[in-house]
């Protein structure tokens, strides 16, 4: 009797062998279904739900507006400060949201991690579309007060908005990939992410003018200042929604587009970094959760 041998199935693969932001963005139901649940989980209870994203920006926007606007004086030193503050705050809450949660994204759906085989990317994929979401009620009162103060979208305006925003979107992406991968390793890390949102938010001219760096810091300090990707974006944001409104006579950081150019480019190997780290690291997400 004969036995014909059992061919392999050139059609199988090992497990976890695909993955990658390729597969995470085939699988659009998968992310779908991660990002209504997370969303359901913050609201789960709530009367509100989604019309958080509405409270949250604007009872934030309007503890800085009083202490550092009125008590401290900055509405009388910047015009249209709301316009100013809220122009930088909308971003700076996409990135910090960003960073906060996908930092979280991977521990936080351990079960699914140890018992599923999927893309680990979709984790911290889903957290910033989640942030997203929370971005778009910010960026509507901010277009509202925007028109109000007398601004008139132009190209080049919603250009300039489009760089800040892609520049934000991806450094913060690529910090999350990078964070989320070493927080499985070392839970401190979560500690940390929260202490730099405090630093963050002072970071940036969101509260105060970027000249004040300028006049009260030296040269190096200030060079370092503006390194920062975030300062640019910022400065782009404010270049979009905050400076048509205005007498026209407030000058940004020198070389602005320049600078955001580079802050782009920085991001994206910051993103590329934070991928590469998290492929190599997530082979072991399993054994460590």
């Amino acid at each position: 009797m004969t036995v014909t041998p059992i061919r392999a199935d050139e059609g199988l693969r090992a497990p976890g062998g695909a993955g990658g932001l390729r597969q995470t963005l085939r699988e659009k139901y998968l992310l779908r279904l991660l990002v209504r649940r997370e969303l359901r989980a913050r609201y789960k209870g709530s009367l509100l739900g989604l019309g958080w994203s509405y409270v949250r920006p604007a009872v934030h926007f309007a503890v800085y507006f009083y202490v550092i606007g009125i008590f401290l004086g900055m509405d009388d030193r910047v015009e249209d400060f709301p316009v100013y503050l809220f122009s930088g705050m909308v971003l700076i809450n996409l990135f910090t949201e960003t960073l906060h949660s996908a930092t979280r994204s991977v521990t936080g759906n351990a079960p699914l991690v140890r018992k599923v085989f999927l893309p680990r990317e979709l984790f911290p994929a889903a957290s910033v579309l989640v942030s997203l979401v929370h971005f778009l009620p910010g960026l509507m009162i901010l277009s509202g007060g925007a028109v109000a103060a007398g601004w008139r979208p132009s190209p080049a305006e919603l250009g300039a908005a489009a760089f800040g925003f892609a520049i934000v979107l991806v450094f913060g992406f690529g910090l999350g990939l990078l964070c989320s991968a070493v927080n499985v390793f070392f839970r401190d890390l979560e500690q940390v992410v929260d202490i730099s949102m405090i630093v963050i938010t002072w970071s940036v001219p969101m509260i105060y003018p970027w000249t004040h760096v300028q006049t009260h810091a030296p040269g190096w300090v200030l060079d370092v200042y503006l390194a920062n990707p975030l300062v640019s974006a910022v400065s782009l944001f404010q270049r979009a929604f905050w400076f048509s409104g205005t007498r026209g006579d407030f000058a940004f950081p020198p070389h602005l587009y320049a600078h955001a150019a580079v802050s782009l480019a920085v991001s994206v190997l910051v993103f590329v970094a934070g991928h590469a780290a998290f492929s190599r690291m997530q082979t072991r997400f399993a054994q460590e959760l």
